[in-house]
């Protein structure tokens, strides 16, 4: 399921003397891109499974996975071989016509939901902001809002994308400042509090919008219960509970969705990343006839949302997902990775660690330094992760990682923080 272990990075074959591009190709992004970003010092030139080599022809093993868009690791044959064919038919029409992939795409993807209708986009921020828009919608011409008043209840320490409606409700200082104005019609609350969000629906609250778990805060678990009270004050309410799925479904957690640890099945799924296999950017609002039958042609819609080769793909990622074998691999190399992580803890290595599935959230010491300083420690040593908010680390392999390789990570990680 992996390319072969690999002890540490090291120099490609070849004469010793070729010089290193990296440094070059880093001063020539860095003078000719918008500095939005603050990637580790490496140039990646191919990826296989869970294995990237640079420029150099130095090895790394990826645990971050793309931020889950890439959960069956780089280049996976099936995927490669689903997007080839596409691209040798038919690419693009827009949605002025129909093509031969889309019926069984919404179908397919529909079915692996548990529901009745897709409205495929691209990227997860622009199925944020359709899922924003059905819900306010809805409200608006089923439940009886009076127009101009929806409100939906988000929670704090969330991230749904960077948009600027989306960051209205950020609680991010960094993703949020300097944006404004802001779009009104957003509540607040604490993630993990159940009273503060019953108290915060009102008769104009039209959805909940939440993450199951919560990625770029730290892979941050809500209690235990927490997101079945959420389902049973939503249905209560007659609000929507919009689940955003994004990280944390598509095999992630050890299930096909996160929202299942708990049994709860959502008005709405919003889904990206791994839905597009690492290859091309796909993403779907996934709900009810009841709930997406609300748009019209022209209330919504996206040139490439939904196009044949992002079907292709996704088409290939539902199959990928119904035999099982991800999300169970998920789960077993998940229950190693947290008890190794949990190890660490005990030892007193980490200060806490958060996370399910293959999925992890690793708080260190503010006193060892900080999430950036492990991260590229590790990279020095051949190992791909990324922090967040100072001092979390997180980690996040494809699924197809073989548990050997997990294992050396997981003894480069201690050696970093124990020395």
């Amino acid at each position: 399921m992996s390319d072969p272990h690999s002890p540490a990075p090291g120099p490609a074959a070849g004469p010793a003397a070729a010089p290193d591009p990296t440094a070059g190709l880093i001063a020539a992004a860095d003078a000719h891109s918008a500095h939005n970003y603050h990637p580790l010092p490496l140039v990646v030139a191919e990826a296989e499974g869970a294995w990237m080599t640079d420029v150099a022809g130095r090895r790394y093993l990826d645990l971050l996975a793309g931020y889950s868009a890439l959960n069956f690791g780089h280049r996976h044959p099936r995927l490669v071989a689903a997007a080839r064919a596409q691209l040798d038919r038919v690419t693009l029409t827009s949605r002025a016509f129909h093509h031969d992939r889309f019926a069984a795409f919404c179908t397919e993807l529909a079915e692996l939901c548990g529901m009745e209708a897709v409205l495929p986009m691209n990227t997860g921020a622009e199925a944020v902001e359709t899922a924003v828009k059905a819900a306010r919608l809805w409200g608006y011409t089923v439940k009886g809002v009076p127009p101009g008043r929806a409100r939906i209840v988000v929670a704090a320490g969330n991230f749904h994308g960077r948009t600027t409606t989306i960051v209205s409700f950020s609680t991010d200082p960094e993703a949020r400042e300097g944006f404004g104005p802001y779009t009104p019609g957003f509540t607040v609350v604490p993630y993990g509090d159940r009273a503060a969000l019953e108290a915060a629906v009102d008769e104009d609250t039209v959805a909940v919008l939440l993450e199951p778990i919560q990625g770029e805060a730290g892979v941050v678990v809500p209690p235990p219960g927490y997101l079945a009270a959420v389902r049973e004050v939503t249905a209560a309410r007659g609000v929507l509970l919009v689940a955003d799925e994004i990280q944390s479904g598509l095999g992630r957690t050890g299930r096909t969705f996160a929202c299942e640890h708990e049994g709860v099945v959502p008005d709405v799924y919003v889904l990206g990343k791994a839905l597009g296999g690492g290859i091309v950017p796909v993403s779907a609002v996934v709900s009810s006839r009841a709930v997406l039958d609300v748009f019209t042609p022209g209330s919504h819609g996206s040139t490439f949302g939904g196009n044949p080769l992002a079907c292709a793909v996704a088409l290939e990622v539902i199959a990928l997902l119904r035999t099982g074998e991800y999300q169970q691999r998920s789960a077993e190399l998940g229950a190693y990775l947290h008890g190794e992580l949990a190890a660490l803890a005990a030892d007193g290595a980490v200060r806490a660690v958060r996370g399910r599935g293959l999925w992890a959230g690793v708080d260190v010491d503010p006193a060892f330094g900080s999430g950036r300083r492990v991260s590229e420690l590790l990279m020095e040593r051949g190992v791909l992760v990324k922090d967040t908010h100072g001092s979390t680390v997180r980690i996040a392999p494809p699924l197809v990682v073989a548990k050997e390789d997990l294992a050396w990570a997981l003894g480069q990680l201690r050696e970093v923080l124990t020395g």
